[in-house]
């Protein structure tokens, strides 16, 4: 039951990031470049915690990996709500 949990999550996780790849291509806003790779990250990491399921979740390597993928979302927050500079030349 726990490798179906895993393929529908990472079915899931990749399916969100290529939405939002498209996103990404109609607009040019980073954004959502930085949430399609943050998915992409977590479907990955879901697919590699499904094929070695002998590390547990409590590996340091799953924390940073998810740490990767949530900072990357942070990240895209703060950049789309920093003020921009003025780019007069």
């Amino acid at each position: 039951m726990t490798q179906m949990m895993y393929g529908a999550i990472s079915m899931a996780s990749v399916t969100i990031a290529l939405f939002f790849l498209r996103f990404w291509r109609n607009t040019g806003d980073r954004f959502f470049l930085y949430f399609a790779l943050s998915f992409f990250i977590e479907g990955l990491h879901r697919i590699y915690s499904g094929a070695l399921n002998e590390a547990g979740e409590d590996s340091p390597l799953h924390y940073l990996i998810r740490l990767l993928a949530y900072g990357l979302i942070l990240w895209a927050i703060l950049e789309k709500n920093l003020p921009q500079k003025d780019r007069r030349d």
